[in-house]
């Protein structure tokens, strides 16, 4: 089973570009995701990191046809919108709530034309208080629309659904925010391995 990842520098995590060693799963979740499926199975996985730092939904679909669809994955996980909020607050690039919707239901829409056969899990964008988000947490707090679109259309298309902000807000109220993602955007290595628990959970069930 080939399972693709794509998505911004939270599933990136700097990873090896070249593909050459375990680097290339990056420093992240999906490096932990991979672990725990090669304890299922050494061989029957493999897993591919298309994340890129810094991406929106708008770069997801630019790109779509290189890393994702040429790939031909069995398994697709998108996570993506924190990006496009965040860009917008800080240099006035980000993607509006409405142009987000358009653009991922048509990242969808045409990886069921090019991918029939491959099953797809929209994972949910989140956001702790911190250092990257404190500044203007009212205006980060636009995420949860964006999470509820990612929400609405997994329901819609009887996708995958990945839920993580209640997740990450839980842990943080007994653990603090700090513990999971550093600065409330980027996962830690405990942040991660949250996100990657959360994510095989609902992979099993999707699978089932």
């Amino acid at each position: 089973m080939k399972i693709l990842f794509f998505g911004d520098s939270i599933t990136d995590a700097g990873r090896d570009r070249s593909d050459a060693s375990n680097g290339r799963f990056g420093a992240g979740y999906v490096a932990q995701v991979a672990g725990r499926l090669f304890e299922r199975s050494y061989t029957d996985y493999e897993v591919i990191n298309r994340g890129i730092s810094g991406n929106r939904i708008v770069d997801l679909y630019a790109r779509a046809k290189e890393d994702l669809w040429n790939l031909e994955p069995d398994v697709v996980s998108i996570l993506i919108g924190v990006n496009d909020v965040w860009h917008e607050l800080s240099r006035h690039s980000g993607v509006e709530l409405d142009r987000f919707e358009k653009v991922y239901r048509l990242l969808l829409e045409e990886t069921f034309i090019r991918l029939p056969g491959a099953r797809i899990l929209l994972c949910e964008p989140f956001i702790l208080h911190g250092a990257a988000t404190d500044a203007d947490f009212a205006g980060f707090s636009a995420v949860e629309e964006y999470a509820s679109v990612v929400a609405r259309l997994a329901g819609e298309y009887k996708l995958g659904f990945v839920p993580l902000q209640r997740a990450f807000s839980s842990a943080a109220e007994k653990c603090g925010a700090e513990t999971l993602l550093a600065d409330g955007v980027h996962p830690t290595v405990q942040g991660s391995v949250l996100l990657a628990r959360e994510w095989l959970r609902a992979f099993d069930a999707y699978l089932r």
